[in-house]
């Protein structure tokens, strides 16, 4: 399916959001939003992708 993942497109084979994390190589703590909609962590798992959807995961960043 062709998505949107921090504002560029990507085909991605993820049907939820946490698949999505596992897919591309995100594992410890980021945070997620799908069409400018925060998503919990709680609730990755269950949130369906569908064709278009705007993703951003950011990451927290070490160092100042």
């Amino acid at each position: 399916m062709k998505i949107v993942l921090n504002g560029e497109p990507r085909e991605v084979r993820a049907e939820t959001l946490s698949e999505l994390l596992m897919e591309c190589g995100y594992s410890g703590r980021v945070a997620t939003a799908v069409n400018e909609d925060f998503v919990p962590s709680g609730l990755r798992v269950a949130h369906a992708l569908v064709e278009g959807d705007r993703i951003e995961i950011v990451a927290p960043m070490q160092g100042g």
